[in-house]
Parts: C-alpha cells; structure tokens; sequence
C-alpha cells in the first residue's frame, strides 16, 4: 500500500515505493567493497621493517641463484656452426652457391671432449632471421592448419602473396610456412678403427602435444590417402615436396608433420634455436667422448639476410635447457639487496649519532 500525507492545500500526495528502492540502489553503491573501504593490512615501513625485508630477500635469492647457475653450468652443451662463411669451412662452397633446395652437401667433422650419458636433444639455430616480425607471424591460416577445407581451397588473405601459386590455393599458404627450414643433419660416430656409425636420431616428440593433436590437423571428412585430400592444392614455393609427402610416415604426414609445427610456433628472438631431434638415453654412453662427423644437406640459404646455422647438442635438466640468466639474475638482485641493506644501515647508525 502507498502512504499518503496532506498538503497545504488540502490534497494528498503519494510517496511511491520507487523512491525507497531508490535508496537501497544508492546504499548498494556505496558499499564497502565498491568504494573500497574493506579492512586489509597494511604494513609500515619503519627502519626494522625495511631492512628485514631487504635481509630476507638477499639470503632467500643468493642460494636460489647459487643453485639455478650450478644446475645450468652442468648442463652439457656443443655448439656447431656449420654455415660455412670462412673459406676454410668444409661448407664454404654451399655457403656460397647456396638457393633454395640447393641439394648440396657438405661435412663437418668435431670432437666431444665430453661424453653425454643422458638423453640428448639435436637443435638447429639460426640468427638474424626476424620470425617475431608482425607481418611475418600473420601471413598463415590458422583455420587451414587446423583441417578446414573451405580454408584448404580459398586461403586467408592474410597468407598474400603466398596464398595462390599456378592458380592453384597453396597448402600450407603463408611465408611462414614458405620459410620452412629444410637442411637435413645427420650424425655419425668415427670409430678408432677406421668406420663411421650413423647416430640413430628420432623426431617423435619434438612438437608440443597440443599443437600437434589440437591445433594442427589434416582436412577432415575424408577418407582417401593425403595425396587425395591436398589435390587440387600446390605446395609453397620454396619448397620442393607437397606437405603430404615431408614423411613416409602417416602418423607424421601433412600438417601434423613435427618439424613443420616445430618451425611453425614462432620465436621471440632473431637468434634461436628449434628442437630438432632426439637422441634416446642408452645404458652406458649416449654420446661417447670422440671424434664426430655432422651430414649437412645445406638446401637453406642465409647468405641474403647475412645469417649464421648451427646444430647444437645438449642434455636437459629439471629447469629445461643451458640458461645461465636466471641463476644471474638471482644472484645480482640478492646482492643488490644485501649491498642496500648494509649501506642503509651504515646511514642509520651515522644519522642517529649525529
């Protein structure tokens, strides 16, 4: 029911109910939680405080430092660079003839001082090569990796001028995928007697599990071969196969190939590295101390962007790969705090004579 009350001409006027809604919508407004009166801690910074805290931080970071740089430096590690820039390089020639599927190959032979008792990863690096450019992480079709085949015959826009080639769509469009490094390494052993034995070297596992099952998939709805599913299709330029044809194996055909979605998850940096292969733990040596000889299929060019390749060998720990910068930087905010905590307190006790 509404209230009324007498004015002074002798009427009545309502008081409506919207108006003490009214009021409830205003008192909800200035609830403590939205005008941010909710009682929480806030700590003063007297003189004990900051130079606990400071002490606190320098003793907890300097061993978390001391012990992130250990485990770095045991990290085995072999860097080889094989790009073949000075003329006594064994790949000088390659390096110079050097176009897109040149087919030319080359040897490069090194010693490991160190044996290698765990499983090893083979990567490839290259430097000065910009895959964090804007336009070059845009020039693919997310929805053609994924297996869309309306995608499959009308590439995005996005992938120009890398979209038609022959006036047929390419799969897999784009310059990233154009790009694609192609070199082919291989390992073999010298033994002392005179032969050489071939390093066995997997590429299962070295893409991420979920890019592999969930963002790059064969078009579906088709139950033909690959060959079937791609035709119509042609492949990127600078390639010299169709994306069905990068394996022989099924399981790693197409566009859920490895090293393809290996070089397709773009790097921050225009020095990397990609995963390349693994070499499976053995029970005595994985790699053994001696004399080794690196197969370079040098189809890869970097003369035009003055870049550099190398294949690298390394073991792995609980904190990933040989990464001495976060033990540094540990030890160098540790100290820091350290160093302030002393001089503010040598500060302290001078203003407090005085």
């Amino acid at each position: 029911m509404s209230r009324y009350t007498a004015n002074g001409d002798g009427g009545h006027v309502s008081l409506f109910r919207p108006r003490r809604a009214e009021t409830q919508s205003n008192n909800s407004q200035n609830s403590s939680f939205k005008q941010q009166k909710l009682p929480a801690w806030k700590p003063v910074l007297t003189t004990g405080t900051v130079f606990l805290a400071l002490f606190i931080t320098g003793l907890l970071f300097i061993p978390i430092g001391i012990g992130l740089l250990v485990t770095s430096n045991n990290i085995k590690e072999v860097q080889i660079d094989y790009t073949g820039v000075d003329t006594s390089s064994p790949c000088f020639s390659c390096w110079k003839n050097s176009s897109w599927n040149s087919k030319c190959k080359c040897k490069v032979p090194f010693f490991l001082e160190h044996s290698f008792d765990s499983t090893v990863f083979m990567y490839y690096g290259l430097s000065n090569f910009f895959q964090n450019h804007r336009r070059f992480i845009s020039s693919r079709d997310d929805r053609q990796l994924n297996g869309n085949m309306e995608s499959l015959m009308e590439p995005s826009k996005d992938c120009e001028p890398y979209a038609f080639r022959d006036n047929k769509p390419v799969a897999p469009c784009g310059a990233m995928a154009n790009s694609m490094f192609n070199d082919t390494l291989d390992l073999f052993y010298n033994v002392p007697t005179g032969d050489d034995i071939q390093i066995p070297l997997t590429a299962e596992g070295i893409a991420w599990w979920t890019d592999k099952h969930m963002k790059f998939r064969n078009p579906r709805g088709v139950d033909q071969n690959l060959s079937t599913a791609f035709q119509g299709t042609s492949w990127p330029l600078n390639w010299r196969r169709p994306i069905y044809e990068l394996d022989e194996d099924p399981e790693n055909n197409g566009f859920i190939n490895e090293d393809f979605i290996v070089w397709m998850r773009s790097a921050a940096l225009p020095t990397f590295r990609k995963l390349y292969r693994i070499i499976q733990k053995k029970k005595t040596w994985t790699l053994a101390r001696g004399n080794y000889t690196l197969h370079v299929g040098y189809n890869y060019p970097v003369r035009s962007f003055q870049g550099r390749k190398w294949m690298i060998l390394s073991t792995s720990s609980w904190m990933g790969g040989k990464n001495p910068f976060l033990g540094i930087a540990y030890l160098v905010v540790g100290s820091t705090c350290l160093i302030l905590d002393v001089v503010l307190l040598v500060l302290h006790r001078q203003n407090n004579n005085q």
